[in-house]
């Protein structure tokens, strides 16, 4: 008995409860760096309440993940008791517990300093809870085990009593330095967990935190990551992922973090245009001045707005053009720039200017330079080809030329990204007449795709194939043509004409017959099989149909009749 009674005891001296005033002269201090939290959900009403607390003195602070789970907002109690919102999260883990958060951070506040000491089993720690109260009463203990986890931290096991109300309180060395945050215990006696300080204050937001459940599961606004080309990928991920709002409430927020940055500035009046009507245009309209303000590299800065510019043309959907916001204005931009600094991207997009403006002469001349330069590639050439196919006058073998140099980019055997290329190609060459080399590039397009093709496609290809009289391959594409789209008419239309040609009489009334059934109002149908059935000498009966193309306008059949009519 006399045993038990000092063990009890003993125990009773390892969990005390200390006094602020006792030798513990750092926790009057620190107990002003923990604070109540209350969290809300979406209608506002109460979700949750814990504990947190300053780790440094910006208004960072922590606290347990579960607590922010579906909150929509959230607000601390400090021990002076003033409300203050939570601003923003920086950072959430769920398979420990923990989130790191900013709020506003006060004079009067404090925060609590991470440990520099190495703790060890069998050092004392101190508890020390939330408390309006001068007078803060902290719980004692010891480390019982010591875990290694990510970022450099300990998982704590302690030989301390918590309650659900201390969850989330810090703990403490005897020396007054922050180890970590105290964790929901399912033990339901004296051990009790904590994760180390470091842990939590390594947490933090990069560019693909959009797609963490943590994180997502929390309505509260995110914070910007420190590092800038990180917060950058978050905007360009965040512009497909967010709401208008949320977006928007990102773009500002970057902006206040990075000031200086060019980027925020454009994606911000990219965004305001997107979004149209004048008030926007407005907002816009500073960021782009803001943009030529700020910018070292004046050149990059007009640039900029030449784009921005360009874009909003593009798009432009009302005849209204909002102030001076006209090709002839991104054109100025673009000049700007290019006076600075000779970049090929400049250049290029003074090509894509005049190009929109339909001053093909000039564009051809922009592209040209850039094909001279190292950013020359496959769409530069393209694009030189195209602006000179639409020059007036142009030679349409130079045309070809340039589209070989856009070609001559890729290896063989092509890929799908050849394939608009080797199309362009050959339709060039069939225009002027170079049938043989059009069907060439057409096989070239079938095998880069390999083989997905439209029966549009089938249909251009045999109209070459015809030209230079390969009949059977014209016959397998406008049969395949008729495969993929049995109700396009012009395709059944042509095979019965493709069939007349090559004298298969008995395939051409068959197809031309599906025509008429198809169509009933198509007078070329009617006057082909017409003539058809006159060549099997069914004279009268083709007579007939001759005369309903005729009554449907068609002049050909009216010269037939006037031959075949006895």
């Amino acid at each position: 008995m006399k045993k038990e009674i000092i063990c009890l005891l003993l125990c009773s001296f390892v969990f005390q409860s200390i006094g602020a005033e006792n030798n513990l002269k750092w926790v009057e201090k620190a107990r002003k760096a923990v604070f109540s939290i209350i969290t809300y959900d979406k209608d506002d009403q109460i979700l949750n309440t814990g504990n947190g607390f300053y780790i440094d003195n910006s208004g960072t602070a922590v606290s347990d993940y579960t607590l922010f789970k579906n909150a929509n907002r959230a607000v601390i109690i400090t021990t002076e008791g003033k409300e203050l919102p939570v601003n923003s999260i920086m950072g959430a883990n769920d398979l420990y517990d923990v989130v790191k958060f900013n709020v506003d951070f006060e004079k009067k506040s404090t925060f609590l300093p991470p440990s520099t000491l190495t703790p060890k089993v069998g050092d004392t720690v101190y508890l020390l809870p939330y408390s309006t109260q001068k007078s803060t009463e902290v719980t004692k203990g010891t480390i019982l085990k010591l875990d290694t986890i990510d970022n450099k931290s300990y998982y704590y096991t302690l030989n301390l009593p918590t309650t659900d109300k201390t969850v989330s309180c810090p703990i403490m060395n005897a020396q007054g330095e922050l180890l970590g945050l105290i964790q929901k215990s399912a033990e339901g006696d004296s051990t009790s967990y904590a994760i180390g300080i470091n842990y939590a204050e390594a947490l933090a937001i990069n560019a693909v935190s959009i797609n963490n459940l943590a994180l997502q599961s929390i309505g509260i606004k995110k914070s910007i990551p420190d590092d800038e080309s990180q917060a950058l990928g978050l905007l360009f991920l965040a512009s497909s992922q967010f709401d208008k709002q949320s977006y928007a409430g990102l773009l500002n927020d970057f902006i206040a973090k990075f000031p200086k940055s060019l980027e925020g500035y454009l994606q911000r009046a990219t965004y305001y245009i997107n979004i149209g009507n004048e008030t926007n245009y407005a907002l816009a309209k500073k960021d782009m001045e803001t943009i030529l303000k700020i910018a070292d590299d004046k050149s990059e800065a007009h640039y900029d707005v030449a784009k921005l510019i360009y874009n909003y043309q593009l798009t432009l959907q009302d005849s209204i053009v909002y102030e001076d916001w006209t090709f002839e204005r991104a054109l100025n931009e673009i000049n700007e720039a290019i006076k600075e600094r000779q970049e090929p991207l400049y250049v290029q997009l003074k090509g894509d200017i005049y190009f929109a403006m339909q001053n093909y002469a000039e564009a051809y001349l922009a592209y040209d330079a850039v094909n001279k330069t190292s950013l020359a590639s496959a769409s530069t050439f393209y694009s030189a080809a195209k602006a000179k196919e639409l020059t007036e006058g142009s030679d349409k073998k130079e045309v070809i030329a340039l589209l070989d140099s856009t070609i001559a980019r890729f290896k063989k055997p092509y890929g799908q990204d050849a394939a608009p290329y080797l199309y362009e190609r050959a339709r060039v060459k069939n225009d002027i007449g170079e049938y043989k080399e059009a069907v060439l590039d057409y096989n070239a397009f079938y095998d880069a795709m390999p083989g997905q093709v439209s029966a549009e496609f089938h249909f251009t290809r045999m109209q070459a194939e015809v030209q230079c009289r390969m009949y059977q391959q014209a016959l397998n594409d406008i049969n395949k043509a008729v495969e993929l789209d049995p109700r396009n008419v012009v395709y059944w239309v042509e095979k019965g004409s493709l069939h007349l040609r090559v004298n298969q009489l008995d395939e051409a009334v068959k197809t031309l017959e599906t025509a008429i059934k198809i169509d009933t109002e198509n007078a070329p149908a009617y006057r082909m099989l017409g003539y058809t059935l006159v060549q099997q000498n069914q004279t009268d009966k083709g007579i007939v149909y001759l005369e309903k193309a005729k009554e449907l306008g068609d002049e050909v059949a009216t010269s037939l009749l006037q031959k075949y009519k006895k």
